[in-house]
């Protein structure tokens, strides 16, 4: 089947946070809109026709997780990365961020240390603050062209009582896949130091060519405390929908997040979630196969044209994900500077790196899920400006 990423479709007038929102968060309605971790990109057609489908039905009711879509994410598992995932483990919620925050909730006391690994998705901060638990950071260290763990202060956090991880797998911003010797050391830690790790996921099924998504869940052992959140939001571009996926495989932890899941209101199920859901779990994989080869040409492109085109731009090397790295440091702005830089000069809306937390001045984030088209309208401007 072919699938057409270069077609655009104006969302103008959809209330996407993307398009609709950027007076609101740049000043202005002109800026080329890279920001928002959404793709400008349609759903596959199985998702489309699934919920036309579903919308003829004309009552819209209460409804429940049925067992024909935790059928559909295990075959997903079992059928792209030979995760073996048993039913008992999934514990189904609404909204990403809100699962995140019950998996925090679930295995840590108020007052506890929860680590993270900064620069990282600012949400991961909010989870664990909003929830009345202590912030550690744990920066990625620059290691040539690329980030790399610190693994050795990882460690001393756990020894000093930190009790959980949140681990961005792929990592977001930086855009590393994480390798299964790297999530080894990661679980040999969290086995010493009776640390659960909390794996963000959402990003996985996004790997790019020359790069491979490894799910800590499939290097566990049984009395690992791991939780892993999945959901079809990214890989789809169904983030509006919502669902998401906790997966743990032992019993304490899954007791746990139900019954922090129900308490927060978390488990109700919407209908057009579950539908497609299981439509792209079940029929989404030749669609995510073109996609990922398109999003591979289009980091690609980048690449070169900041290589040769505006060499004060370095690309930190993308293994997975639509969210590239900007190190804009040799332009010599400050943060304000910097984002005043894109916005009024290049007439773009990216989010800033200080936004992700230590390690994130100066550098940019840019959203290239979208018709290559409008990336390279995007290098053009930052080269006309920078000239």
């Amino acid at each position: 089947m072919s699938f057409d990423f270069d077609q655009p479709i104006d969302r103008l007038g959809s209330h996407a946070l993307k398009f609709d929102g950027r007076r609101q968060k740049f000043g202005s309605d002109e800026v080329n809109p890279l920001w928002v971790a959404d793709m400008d990109f349609a759903a596959p057609p199985c998702v489309v026709e699934t919920l036309r489908e579903r919308a003829l039905h004309p009552i819209y009711g209460y409804t429940q997780y049925p067992e024909s879509l935790q059928q559909a994410l295990i075959g997903w598992c079992m059928r792209r990365y030979r995760w073996h995932v048993e039913r008992d483990w999934l514990v189904p919620a609404s909204g990403v961020l809100a699962a995140l925050s019950a998996a925090v909730q679930a295995c840590t006391a108020a007052g506890d240390a929860v680590i993270v690994q900064p620069p990282v998705y600012p949400g991961l901060f909010r989870a664990v603050e909003d929830s009345g638990r202590r912030l550690l950071h744990n920066p990625l260290r620059e290691t040539g062209d690329r980030y790399t763990m610190d693994l050795a202060q990882l460690e001393q956090q756990a020894r000093d009582g930190a009790r959980a991880l949140l681990l961005c797998n792929p990592h977001n911003p930086v855009g590393r896949a994480w390798m299964p010797d790297e999530l080894g050391e990661v679980l040999r830690i969290a086995r010493r130091h009776g640390l659960t790790v909390i794996a963000d996921e959402v990003h996985g099924d996004l790997a790019l060519p020359g790069a491979g998504y490894c799910p800590l869940g499939s290097l566990t052992q049984a009395d690992d405390r791991v939780i892993a959140l999945l959901s079809p939001g990214k890989t789809f571009n169904l983030q509006g929908l919502g669902l998401s996926m906790l997966v743990a495989s032992r019993d304490d932890l899954r007791v746990a997040l139900r019954r922090t899941v129900v308490a927060a209101h978390l488990a109700d199920a919407n209908p057009f979630d579950v539908a497609a859901a299981e439509a792209a779990w079940r029929e989404g994989d030749a669609w995510l196969d073109a996609l990922k080869l398109y999003l591979g040409g289009t980091r690609d492109f980048v690449a070169d044209h900041t290589r040769t085109r505006i060499p004060s731009i370095r690309l930190a090397p993308a293994e997975a994900g639509y969210l590239l790295w900007l190190d804009c440091r040799a332009l010599g702005m400050d943060d304000t500077a910097l984002r005043d830089f894109f916005i009024r000069r290049c007439k773009l809306g990216l989010n800033p790196g200080i936004d992700f937390g230590p390690g994130g001045s100066g550098f940019m984030r840019m959203n290239i899920g979208t018709p290559r088209r409008n990336v390279e309208a995007a290098l053009d401007a930052i080269e006309a400006a920078l000239a």
